[in-house]
């Protein structure tokens, strides 16, 4: 355990900002699903509102520096190309 109080405090700083990242990328993944989950139920309208959501989740979590931008476009580009795969 650490002695010095700066390092104490660092230790509550990372706890804090591992606990919000946590609960942001489960919060993405979960709306990562509900798309797939659209997409594989061949549901167009359910996937494209889904996509919207999940895409606005991404970005949010991305201007808060959970996700690298490149990240960010990576999964957003990944989720439309999904949806635009419905026939």
């Amino acid at each position: 355990m650490a002695n010095i109080k700066s390092a104490k405090k660092r230790i509550l700083v990372n706890n804090t900002k591992y606990e919000r990242n946590k609960a942001i990328k489960s919060a993405v993944k979960t709306a990562i699903k509900k798309v797939e989950a659209a997409v594989a139920a061949n549901d167009k309208e359910a996937a494209q509102s889904a996509c919207v959501a999940a895409t606005k989740a991404i970005e949010m979590a991305g201007s808060k520096g959970v996700y690298h931008k490149n990240n960010v476009a990576r999964k957003v580009s990944r989720l439309n190309r999904l949806v635009n795969s419905i026939a």
